[in-house]
């Protein structure tokens, strides 16, 4: 993924209308466009910055009320990875999450968080099922860990919820946390 465009709505027949203007105003590609809970709905589009900041501005010009919206350049490979699919830990020294009042600026903060310290993103979870709020996983050493946890609450700001470091955590907890961890 080059650039992300994210579009978090308040409502799910507005939100359809928006993914529809978002991609007939540029050359972009609908990653995801589908409900998350409390009603909303979400869409992520991809492609070159110009296209996907044209995309987003069209959400914005559609006149309903939008929760929140981002575009992130030079999106982190380790962001658009777990996206897709949480990845499988091993050797986990030190374990990082955040708890986000939504998605949108959950993924923004991911980014910042991967791009600040030399961390492993293990899992993204959007919206489902944790009434539209979002949380992420990240492992490496604790130091390391600690800086990207501050670096994405500081991201944040008043839309952070919790961030927690857990230092040598139990193998147990690291695979109920992160599907697919042995």
């Amino acid at each position: 993924m080059e650039t992300l465009g994210i579009v978090e709505c308040w409502h799910i027949a507005s939100g359809v209308r928006i993914a529809d203007a978002m991609m007939k105003a540029a050359d972009v590609e609908l990653v995801r466009a589908s409900t998350i809970c409390s009603g909303r709905y979400l869409i992520f589009v991809t492609g070159d910055r110009a296209a996907v900041a044209a995309s987003v501005d069209a959400a914005e010009a559609d006149g309903s009320k939008i929760k929140a919206s981002f575009v992130i350049s030079s999106l982190s490979p380790e962001v658009a990875a777990v996206l897709k699919s949480p990845i499988v830990l091993a050797d986990v020294q030190a374990l990082g999450v955040i708890e986000c009042r939504n998605v949108s600026t959950g993924v923004m903060a991911a980014d910042v968080a991967v791009k600040r310290s030399g961390v492993e993103l293990a899992r993204f979870v959007a919206g489902q099922g944790i009434n539209g709020k979002s949380y992420f996983v990240m492992s490496g050493d604790v130091a390391a860990v600690q800086e990207a946890a501050d670096a994405a609450s500081a991201a944040l700001g008043n839309n952070l919820i919790e961030a927690v470091v857990i230092p040598g955590p139990d193998a147990s907890v690291v695979k109920a946390l992160v599907r697919g961890t042995r």
